[in-house]
């Protein structure tokens, strides 16, 4: 993981700047990235000029990761395309590098991910071990307290973005019928 909105790397933008967006495999915890994925998004502003300031943000994050880091600009107008594919990734996943925050936070929204499970069908030990899994045991941490989760209710976890692989992965040694759901909060 590049965690580089931790960091907040100071860099020289525009004002013209909405965010410097990371997103992709490289935001999720215990993924194994290829590349550093980044999101420019401008305000209206000609397109060369975009372009010029997106190699420019660039050249200054490679000096930050070890993986090849891959740029795409988007005006506000562009980015809410129907076309942009990337824009559901960008404003779940993505990490502001400006501010550190969720993208999403831009808009004054959140996003979660939820993961509805059951229990149902698990043996007595089995339903306590997923319990010391997600709430910890002996004085060490579980899931939940580690990576900032909560139990909404019985069946309902919500977590971070970030932690999906973490938390899907950790749930399927136990159960392997759960669903998973993105949700933006406002």
């Amino acid at each position: 993981m590049q965690n580089m909105w931790l960091k907040k790397p100071a860099l020289n933008y525009s004002k013209d700047i909405l965010g410097i967006v990371q997103f992709g495999s490289s935001v999720i915890e215990g993924s194994k990235p290829n590349d550093v994925d980044i999101a420019v998004i401008f305000k209206c502003i000609p397109l060369k000029q975009q372009l010029e300031e997106s190699q420019k943000i660039k050249k200054q994050l490679e000096k930050f990761s070890q993986l090849p880091v891959h740029i795409k600009s988007f005006d506000f107008y562009s980015f809410f395309n129907k076309g942009n594919f990337a824009k559901e990734d960008i404003l779940f996943y993505g990490k502001n590098l400006i501010s550190g925050e969720q993208f999403s936070r831009l808009f004054g929204m959140s996003a979660k991910l939820q993961v509805y499970y059951s229990l149902k069908n698990l043996k007595k030990k089995d339903k306590i071990r997923f319990n010391y899994l997600l709430n910890g045991k002996n004085g060490k941490y579980g899931l939940l307290r580690k990576y900032k989760g909560s139990l909404v209710k019985p069946g309902l976890i919500e977590i971070e973005p970030q932690y999906e692989n973490i938390f899907v992965n950790a749930i399927k040694r136990f159960i392997s019928d759960f669903e998973v759901k993105r949700v933006l909060f406002e």
